[in-house]
């Protein structure tokens, strides 16, 4: 399979694990929010993928890649898994899927890659905190009336990553090496069974030892940690304890998707460097 072709079934896979506390899985909906939704967000997302691995700018392929995802009627399914995903797909169709690679990738962004960031948001609601006093010209939910600031200040994507790593997950995995997806991607490999149950228990295992970084925005830091200790509980008492932690979830409506978007990147990587096979 190609490596866009693999980012697709990495996100299916994602979604099809189960039990995934707080998010959507195949056993569980959202009011608004089904398991179609992520399959249709799949799909969608494939022509920005193909755009990616024939080493189009990493902006603008996932720009491509959102507006094809946000054709179904759930709005933003996979937003930040694709933000992960691009890069690691542009980098594995030029070179060694490796953590060295992928952070060359995303550092040589430029300030058209951050202006085609911007102009995603465009195409779905995202929840993003308010940024500091002094960069809300950059606020990122100013989509496309954003360009003129990042274009001033000559900020490029990697830029933008840095600056909001320290409460985004997903922004730090830019900014690490994607320390966490790499680490999930060996993770998976100790486990035997279906892939999509093996992601499901790679997905706690990732909650358990940091706090959701979504979580932290829309709850707080009390509450995310909370949710960080009762993934660990929930991994060590297994069955009944697990789907209760996410029933409970899905009641409190507590999600903890920066961890399904980590996921989601491990998942493709194993599958692309033949660590795990379908």
């Amino acid at each position: 399979m190609t490596p866009a072709e693999n980012a697709q079934l990495a996100l299916l896979l994602e979604v099809a694990g189960t039990p995934k506390p707080g998010n959507v899985d195949r056993e569980r909906d959202f009011d608004d929010l089904r398991f179609e939704h992520f399959l249709a967000g799949s799909v969608g997302a494939g022509s920005g993928l193909r755009t990616a691995e024939d080493g189009a700018p990493v902006g603008a392929a996932f720009e491509q890649a959102v507006a094809g995802m946000s054709q179904q009627r759930g709005g933003n399914t996979q937003f930040g898994a694709l933000l992960l995903l691009v890069p690691l797909v542009r980098t594995s169709a030029e070179s060694d899927l490796v953590s060295e690679s992928v952070r060359a990738v995303v550092e040589n962004t430029t300030v058209e890659d951050a202006t085609n960031f911007y102009r995603a948001f465009d195409h779905v609601d995202v929840f993003v905190d308010d940024p500091p006093e002094d960069a809300e010209p950059l606020d990122v939910r100013r989509g496309a009336d954003a360009v003129p600031a990042l274009e001033d200040r000559e900020t490029t994507l990697y830029d933008v990553m840095e600056m909001s790593a320290p409460d985004d997950g997903v922004a730090n995995e830019w900014v690490s090496g994607f320390e966490r997806t790499f680490w999930a991607a060996d993770r998976l490999t100790d486990f035997e069974g279906p892939i999509s149950a093996r992601g499901a228990r790679v997905y706690l295992e990732l909650l358990s030892r940091e706090r959701d970084t979504l979580v932290q925005k829309q709850h707080g830091r009390k509450v995310a940690e909370s949710i960080r200790v009762r993934a660990q509980e929930a991994l060590e008492g297994g069955g009944a304890v697990i789907e209760a932690f996410a029933e409970s979830l899905v009641d409190d409506d507590i999600n903890p998707g920066t961890t399904a978007d980590i996921t989601a990147a491990a998942l493709f990587v194993a599958l692309e460097t033949g660590a795990v096979e379908v």
